[in-house]
């Protein structure tokens, strides 16, 4: 489980095909100093399990990627050099400053427009139909594992106001329109669906 507060922008250091699936390494420096073999690290919002090492640099990270998470995000999208979102599992004994994230996408959108204001950005996102269902005004995304708060939604598409903080700490203060984003609505919005017996 993570809570999208993101701990560091790490950076793609080679994604390598693997027929159906990839291998993935990333450099990062922060994250680094505790990781352990089965790690469980956010990247970009996907959960992907640490599988070793580059060489003897501990801050090379290697993650294999399967064909359904290279069907279902972004990440086969990346190039060397791309920045990524970085977040470790929360500890069980810490504070839960965002929402609960799974690191299980559930599709990708893509950055429709920012509006830049004196301290703050208005960002649109535009999202599948099929999830905007899960998506209410003053309710929980994670988009690219950054736990952002809803400002408004429509059929096809929801705004979020980007603080300087998540500007400054995020891959989302560089991001512009066209851009595709991994998206996980809140998991708690897809467990009362299911509750309450809706079927798509």
């Amino acid at each position: 489980m993570f809570t999208g507060i993101i701990e560091e922008i790490g950076e793609v250091v080679s994604l390598e095909s693997r027929g159906d699936s990839a291998v993935l390494t990333l450099g990062a420096t922060a994250i680094a100093d505790d990781l352990s073999l089965g790690a469980s690290i956010a990247v970009n919002g996907v959960c992907l399990t640490v599988t070793g090492w580059r060489g003897a640099d501990p801050t090379q990270i290697d993650f294999d990627v399967m064909g359904q998470t290279l069907k279902c995000s972004a990440i086969g999208e990346l190039q060397t050099g791309s920045p990524v979102n970085l977040e470790r599992a929360a500890r069980v004994d810490g504070r839960l400053g965002g929402h609960i994230v799974q690191g299980h996408v559930d599709g990708t959108g893509v950055l429709l427009s920012r509006d830049p204001g004196d301290a703050w950005d208005s960002v649109r996102f535009g999202l599948p139909a099929e999830l905007a269902r899960y998506v209410a005004a003053r309710g929980s995304i994670a988009v690219n594992g950054v736990s952002l708060t809803v400002a408004a939604v429509g059929p096809d598409w929801f705004d979020v106001g980007l603080i300087p903080a998540t500007l400054r700490a995020t891959t989302l203060g560089a991001q512009q329109p066209g851009d595709a984003v991994n998206l996980e609505v809140d998991v708690l919005a897809k467990y009362v669906e299911r509750l309450m017996g809706t079927r798509t």
